[in-house]
Formats: C-alpha cells, sequence, structure tokens
C-alpha cells in the first residue's frame, strides 16, 4: 500500500468514541475532522458511501478537530453534535451539520436540535455552558499528538493516510486493507 504518512494514530479507540461498525471489522477508518471545514464537507458523502460499500467490513470512528483559528463556529459545532450525543442523537448532528455546513451559527444549532427532536432546553444548555468543550478538546489533543495539523485527517487501521480522497481511490485502498491477511 502506499500514501501513508508515517504518524500512527496516539490515542487507541475505545468506546469513548463516535463508532458506527462493528469492532470485529477488518477496517477501521478514523477521521479528525472539523465540521466547517470545506474540505471535510466534501469527504463526508465519501465515507458515507464508503460505508454502505464496504458495511460490516468498516469500523467508522470521527473525532474533532476543530480549526478554531480559520473557522469562528467550528468548536461549538462540534460542541453541538456532543450535546446531541447525551441525547442519543450523534451521528443524526453530525450528518445534519455536513450538511448544512454553511449555516453554523447559534439560532442554526438550535433548529437542527429542534428538527432532530432533541430537548431544546437542555441542549441550549449546554451549548451556553460550554458543557462538551473539555471531550471536543480531548480529541483535539489526541489529534496532535498523532501528527494531525490539518483537516480532514484520516487513519486506515492505526496509519495515517495521506493519499487520494476520492471515491474510487479510497475504496480500493480500504478493499486492500480488508483483504489482506491479519497478523
Amino acid at each position: 500500500m502506499t500514501a501513508y504518512g508515517t504518524s500512527r494514530l496516539a490515542i487507541p479507540v475505545s468506546e469513548r468514541d463516535h463508532i458506527l461498525g462493528p469492532a470485529t471489522a477488518p477496517v477501521t477508518l478514523v477521521e479528525y475532522g472539523d465540521y466547517e471545514c470545506p474540505y471535510c464537507g466534501m469527504a463526508y458523502p465519501v465515507v458515507e458511501a464508503l460505508r454502505e460499500q464496504l458495511g460490516s467490513r468498516l469500523r467508522f470512528v470521527y473525532r474533532h478537530f476543530p480549526l478554531m483559528q480559520m473557522h469562528p463556529h467550528a468548536l461549538p459545532a462540534a460542541e453541538a453534535a456532543e450535546a446531541a450525543r447525551a441525547q442519543r442523537k450523534f451521528w443524526e448532528m453530525h450528518g445534519t451539520l455536513f450538511t448544512h455546513q454553511q449555516a453554523l451559527d447559534d439560532d442554526s444549532l438550535l433548529e437542527y436540535a429542534t428538527a432532530l427532536g432533541l430537548e431544546t432546553t437542555q441542549f441550549a444548555r449546554a451549548l451556553a455552558t460550554h458543557a462538551y468543550e473539555g471531550r471536543v478538546r480531548e480529541d483535539f489533543a489526541g489529534g496532535v499528538r498523532g501528527g494531525v495539523n490539518g483537516t480532514p485527517a484520516f487513519f486506515i487501521n492505526s496509519l495515517r493516510y495521506d493519499g487520494p480522497r476520492d471515491f474510487d481511490s479510497f475504496l480500493a485502498v480500504l478493499e486492500e486493507v480488508a483483504e489482506a491477511p491479519r497478523p
């Protein structure tokens, strides 16, 4: 395989992560992302298509890496995703945030919470008090320790992947990993 960087995932995948797919999947794809990053927005439908194509052979993990200097709404959006997680709607909010990337202001975040059927008083309180900022910053710190310096950053089975991110190229790499004998 080619297109791997020298970095390794610094924090192993665990139950604290946001995970879709079985732990027994031969491929684990970890993304460090930023809800306001246009490149993450372009990667979102590719990752969704990869998940659909690979099914139970792929475990997908999303971690927050808000680039706050460039994206002023990235941290509040990540906190909104965590506030939704507290109400068991992380993945629904995750998709909504990427789908509506151009509208991540506080009013829009509250609209999304309402549309997802979240308890909005609890959601708004969590955002106002930054109840989940520490959780987001933990993801960010783990990314920095793993060599992440931009988004989206991907790791395939703990190795940094810096190759092409179009569907066909990414699928070919993931298929190769899925079919490789395991040690």
